[in-house]
């Protein structure tokens, strides 16, 4: 078993509570992979890996059984517990992923560096690179990302908080 959070793991859901009598629990999953919960799939925690017998929605969640958790009293120990997973590769998928985007150095079409993704805020408009300044740029201003590395913006003047 490999600790989530010494890794490269992603976290993909988190088990919100118990549900019915033989163990089986809601999960909240935080990814649209929906593939994370598939027979057979293997989920890690600081509590041990987890292996999903089946799940199936619902309400807006998924009802999961785990082979780990037999029974409802075992359940109730894993609530609250945050699920992680591998990343997925896909050279096929354009998806930009918040893993690949934290971390990155975002630079402006004039080469100036702005600092670094700390997060990354959803936004109804378009979702926004938080950085380490405070500063806030929507994604629909990036033109080129190296993942985990850096991003480049084109950014209308005053985005950008005046340096000292």
């Amino acid at each position: 078993m490999r600790d989530p959070d010494d890794s490269d793991l992603l976290e993909v859901g988190r088990i919100d509570r118990v549900h019915g009598v033989k163990g089986e629990v809601i999960v909240n999953l935080v990814t649209d992979r929906l593939e994370r919960l598939s027979s057979g799939s293997r989920l890690q925690t600081p509590q041990g890996d987890l292996t999903v017998v089946k799940s199936r929605p619902h309400q807006h969640r998924y009802l999961v059984y785990f082979e780990e958790i037999k029974s409802r009293e075992i359940a109730e120990n894993w609530r609250g517990t945050k699920l992680f997973a591998e990343p997925i590769t896909d050279p096929e998928d354009e998806t930009l992923w918040v893993h690949d985007l934290v971390g990155a150095e975002v630079l402006d079409q004039h080469g100036v560096s702005h600092g670094l993704v700390v997060a990354v805020v959803s936004n109804p408009a378009s979702d926004l690179l938080e950085l380490e300044n405070g500063d806030l740029v929507p994604l629909t201003f990036v033109v080129d990302i190296e993942p985990q590395r850096l991003i480049s913006v084109e950014a209308p003047e005053g985005l950008f908080k005046e340096k000292n």
